[in-house]
């Protein structure tokens, strides 16, 4: 019988790579954030990628993995940190960088192709008066299909929540891997459920329906604080400023700020940090509200165009993880949620225990209508068995860990099994050819 590589190459006009080179260049993703991942990963390798930019060969190459029992792991850009689009069993890899058309966008609503990048659809939409509702901050290169798929939220997610939230995407057309392949289109919130943040087991995406958010002229500032807790409390009460418009509100303990290389002219050592991304009409508010916790704008500039360097966006979310292993590659991160409590009497807590081999990242979010700092603190690792106390210390003090040293889809934010996305995977991959190894649930 033919193998999968030998089938792919007869589709017409489809772009077929085995080189070893770009397969390993296209194997992987952000993995070595993580040095728990690094090794269990760097090894892994599809047998073939493919770029595929219409529907029929989409088909074709479902009806080709089916065909042959291969496996089928499907990529955006690979920004991702967890090892989302490593292939664990080899098979094939297809990648969407091809498939970008933007379909239509109209009345607050966009219809893409899932490997539109970001940046693009935002680009096309701001003359039209919209903007993305939330990005990552490899907005520039990631794709809105690697989003869904892999995300949680970003930038936007202090004001519209994250993605899972109802409202913040409406549709999404799949390709099934059954006996015969099909295309399915879901809509609504529990329809779409079954594939957000599913790592590509449950379906590969091809198109998504998603809102757009009235465009806004945006301002970033860095704002300094001596004390770490009053920046803290100031992003608290800025983000429950119904009022005032913000899109980033990101807090860095000290040292963190000196590894913002190209605004290090602008920082204070030993000072904490304040990333903000505000509306230009609520700037003098702002300023009022800076005064009063005692901080100073450190650094202002209009927010660059999409696709533009030199946003914050690129300090903020993991890119601060990146640049601080820029410098040192000993740093690695945890992604975390402290109780509720506008004191923060865990996260002190926390603080002290723990000093400056876990400094304080924050990002404020908006979650089931309640602001809340997300905590994306970077970590100095050492051992393995140090990295896991550091995560059972916190666990035991009430402190949700969205563990980012697993490939595990339930064993990193979920902590559960989701039955609706494992009922849909029954359903659309009844041999469990799509990211085999990821979802927990399906491997039991």
């Amino acid at each position: 019988m033919p193998d999968a590589p030998q089938l792919l190459h007869q589709i017409p006009d489809l772009d077929v790579i085995t080189a070893p080179a770009q397969l390993a260049k296209l194997s992987l993703d952000y993995f070595h954030f993580s040095p728990i991942l690094e090794p269990q990963l760097r090894e892994k390798r599809a047998d073939v990628v493919v770029r595929p930019t219409t529907e029929p060969q989409f088909y074709q190459i479902a009806a080709i993995a089916r065909q042959t029992q291969t496996p089928i792991t499907v990529r955006g850009s690979g920004t991702g940190n967890y090892g989302q689009c490593i292939p664990l069993q080899g098979g094939i890899i297809v990648d969407l960088s091809n498939y970008n058309e933007i379909l239509w966008i109209h009345d607050g609503i966009a219809r893409v192709q899932a490997g539109v990048k970001l940046a693009e659809l935002e680009r096309q939409s701001r003359p039209m008066g919209w903007e993305w509702r939330m990005v990552p901050s490899t907005v520039r290169s990631a794709t809105i299909g690697g989003f869904i798929a892999g995300g949680s939220g970003g930038i936007g997610s202090v004001r519209y929540g994250q993605l899972r939230d109802r409202g913040n995407l409406h549709a999404v057309k799949v390709l099934t891997l059954e006996e015969e392949p099909r295309i399915m289109e879901l809509r609504g919130y529990d329809a779409v459920q079954q594939v957000v943040h599913a790592y590509g087991t449950n379906g590969i995406i091809l198109e998504l329906e998603v809102p757009l958010a009235p465009a806004i002229t945006w301002l970033e500032w860095v704002v300094s604080f001596a004390d770490f807790w009053h920046a803290v409390h100031f992003a608290q009460t800025l983000g429950k400023s119904d009022g005032i418009q913000t899109r980033l509100i990101s807090v860095h303990a000290d040292p963190i700020p000196t590894f913002f290389t190209p605004l290090r002219s602008h920082l204070s050592p030993g000072h904490a940090a304040v990333l903000l991304i505000l509306a230009v009409s609520d700037q003098e508010a702002v300023i009022d509200l800076i005064e009063q916790f005692g901080g100073w704008c450190s650094f202002t500039q209009t927010a660059p165009a999409p696709g533009k360097g030199g946003s914050l966006m690129e300090f903020s979310w993991n890119h601060t993880t990146l640049h601080a292993r820029s410098a040192d590659a000993q740093w690695t991160y945890l992604q975390s949620l402290f109780p509720a409590d506008p004191e923060f009497r865990v996260m002190r807590q926390m603080a002290e225990m723990f000093g400056d081999e876990v400094p304080l990242h924050l990002e404020f979010i908006r979650q089931n209508g309640t602001l809340i700092p997300a905590a994306i603190q970077l970590v100095r690792f050492t051992t393995g068995d140090r990295l896991q106390e550091i995560i059972a210390i916190h666990e035991a003090h009430g402190v949700l860990i969205a563990n980012p040293h697993t490939y595990l889809l339930e064993a990193g934010g979920m902590k559960t099994v989701d039955r609706a996305q494992l009922q849909f995977k029954r359903l659309v991959d009844p041999q469990g050819l799509m990211n085999p190894g990821k979802m927990a649930a399906w491997n039991d």
